[in-house]
């Protein structure tokens, strides 16, 4: 069977076709959507269950020491690993949510596949992060089926870290190609998330067009400027047809970090000062939420570094707040406070003004922010936005004769404006907002693997 499987940012989604149709596979109950999480007891544990329960050996000596020491900590820990302890999706997430200091949590892993200046042993840990993810999804499918799954084309931006140039991106797909090698994928190929977002789009045109797909993911934007229709619709061989690309690792969890970090933040001490009149270091309110930046999640949380936040409490003026942040510290509360930034974001596309709380495990803060508010916050990641769709125009030459848009952060009115004051005068439609890239990943499939 072959499948076109969207290893996203924020959730992962598999369809195949059925005739010219693409279909959407259950992946947990009844939803679609699985959420791009982990759950287990500790760090190690990840490793040890694929070994453990699924026979997966790794794929470098860096894996294969990595695992050594992966046994060796749940041996000293007394953790006897069960198949169960490692939950996925929405599964993982109430783990998180209901004792967050004692779970291992982590949300989205391919933000940090393209991440530099990391060492093996870290690169092989990612390695095993997403094929545990890609050994879930898959075992899922297949019960659902009752056929294996042999061919898998998965989605790729157009860069997973700005800052790393094609290294990184060879990096990120090195990384995602062992992973499905290990999942038990026989065959793997890949294509650009936007263009398989344009695929979808494509089944639907009677006549050819110069087509602008925007798509704006969790982790990045990427913008296709592509020749699409029914002339090209069968071929396989489309480099004529790809005028233009841009991306960035800038996306849906950029927006929700800004807003917290704007509007969230305040409430346990950015902005605030010590007795003696300096302000609170800003890294100490970024790297907690930066839950996409593997380098800030590391300093923050390192244990060296609740002697600092030690410091910062005894020297501040608001003592209150500064006693959340280190409450964010012990308890690992990050996660939860980027997941209220979604929420409060979600909301405010349809209000001008929100009254809510932010639920933490010890108190509820009440919080209000206006539509103003959080477009001002999230001014730095919508303007990258906005300039990935003026770069490609300008790498093409071209005006689009209609702008595609999809991704769910594009649902936002917020970013529906700034894409039209981008391409003015261009009409803007959009389909399946979260499933177009799947859905034209299983149209490639189809067509990669005939």
């Amino acid at each position: 069977m072959d499948i076109g499987f969207d290893f996203g940012t924020s959730n992962c989604a598999v369809a195949t076709m059925d005739g010219d149709k693409a279909v959407m596979s259950r992946l947990e109950g009844e939803h679609v959507y699985i959420p791009s999480t982990l759950a287990a007891p500790n760090r190690a544990s990840v490793s040890e269950y694929l070994f453990k329960h699924h026979g997966i050996k790794p794929s470098s000596s860096a894996g294969d020491e990595l695992l050594r020491r992966a046994m060796q900590i749940n041996r000293e820990e007394s953790i006897d690993l069960d198949h169960q302890d490692v939950a996925f999706g929405r599964e993982a997430l109430s783990l998180y949510l209901s004792d967050p200091a004692d779970v291992y949590y982590v949300k989205s892993p391919k933000s940090f596949l393209g991440t530099t200046g990391v060492h093996e042993a870290q690169l092989a840990f990612f390695e095993d992060l997403v094929c545990a993810m890609m050994v879930n999804v898959k075992a899922r499918v297949e019960a659902q089926a009752e056929r294996e799954v042999r061919h898998v084309v998965i989605g790729k931006p157009v860069n997973f870290q700005g800052i790393g140039g094609e290294d990184a991106n060879r990096q990120a797909l090195t990384i995602l190609e062992n992973a499905a090698t290990r999942a038990g994928f026989r065959d793997t190929a890949f294509q650009f998330e936007p263009v398989a977002a344009g695929l979808a789009y494509e089944a639907t045109l009677a006549e050819d067009k110069i087509v602008l797909v925007v798509d704006i993911g969790g982790g990045t934007t990427d913008c296709s400027l592509l020749r699409m229709g029914p002339s090209w619709r069968q071929l396989t061989e489309r480099s004529a047809s790809l005028i233009a690309h841009s991306g960035e690792r800038v996306g849906g969890n950029d927006l929700d970090i800004h807003l917290a970090f704007a509007q969230l933040m305040p409430h346990f001490g950015r902005g605030s000062k010590t007795h003696t009149g300096l302000e609170m270091p800003t890294l100490q309110f970024w790297n907690p939420i930066a839950i996409n930046d593997v380098v800030a999640q590391r300093k923050f949380y390192a244990r060296e570094n609740d002697a600092q936040l030690q410091t910062l409490l005894r020297d501040a003026q608001e003592v209150e707040k500064l006693e959340r942040l280190l409450d964010v510290y012990e308890q690992a509360l990050g996660y939860n406070v980027v997941k209220q930034a979604e929420s409060f974001k979600i909301a405010l596309s349809e209000t001008e003004q929100l009254r809510d709380v932010l639920a933490l495990p010890s108190e509820n803060i009440d919080i209000d922010i206006s539509e103003a508010d959080m477009v001002e916050a999230i001014r730095t990641p919508m303007g990258k936005m906005t300039r990935l769709i003026e770069e490609v125009m300008q790498q093409g030459g071209t005006r689009p004769e209609v702008v595609f848009v999809t991704g769910g952060s594009a649902r936002s009115p917020v970013l529906r404006q700034a894409i039209e004051q981008a391409v003015p005068g261009v009409p803007i439609v959009s389909g399946d907002y979260f499933g177009s890239v799947t859905a034209g990943l299983a149209r490639w499939a189809q067509l990669c693997f005939a």
